[in-house]
């Protein structure tokens, strides 16, 4: 996984299990080719961390953006869409607010997708953060 796909994260509180944390999963300009209508963030079935699907934020070149944010269990993703289409070069951060880290620690894969504006969108695949709970 080491290399281009492989994305870069921050949790602001030490990333300890059954702590509440902030994840600041960054997207560099250079993954956000075209323009994107939508982000989806996959996340693995054995995370059994709780997601606050109303304490999600997207900043994009630093500046938040307003976006509708929907959290669907069932197939572990969540859907981000921006107000206005984030523009191709981009630096991307979703921030995840008010996580309960899962009981145990480990290694989880997050995956980034985007997907571009218009009638039929087009999905493209960003990379995927490697986060580590209760590894210190």
């Amino acid at each position: 996984m080491r290399g281009e796909n492989e994305l870069r994260y921050f949790l602001d509180f030490g990333g300890r299990p059954l702590q509440y944390e902030r994840y600041r999963l960054r997207i560099p300009s250079s993954k956000i080719e075209t323009g994107v209508s939508e982000f989806i963030v996959a996340y693995p079935d054995y995370f059994d961390g709780i997601i606050d699907p109303g304490a999600i934020e997207l900043s994009v070149r630093g500046r938040t953006v307003p976006i509708e944010a929907v959290l669907d269990q069932e197939s572990r993703r969540i859907q981000i869409f921006p107000t206005e289409v984030v523009v191709s070069g981009s630096p991307v951060e979703i921030i995840l607010s008010n996580v309960k880290n899962p009981q145990y620690g480990g290694t989880f894969y997050f995956e980034a997708f985007a997907n571009s504006p218009g009638d039929i969108p087009l999905s493209r695949y960003l990379g995927t953060w490697i986060i580590t709970i209760g590894g210190n």
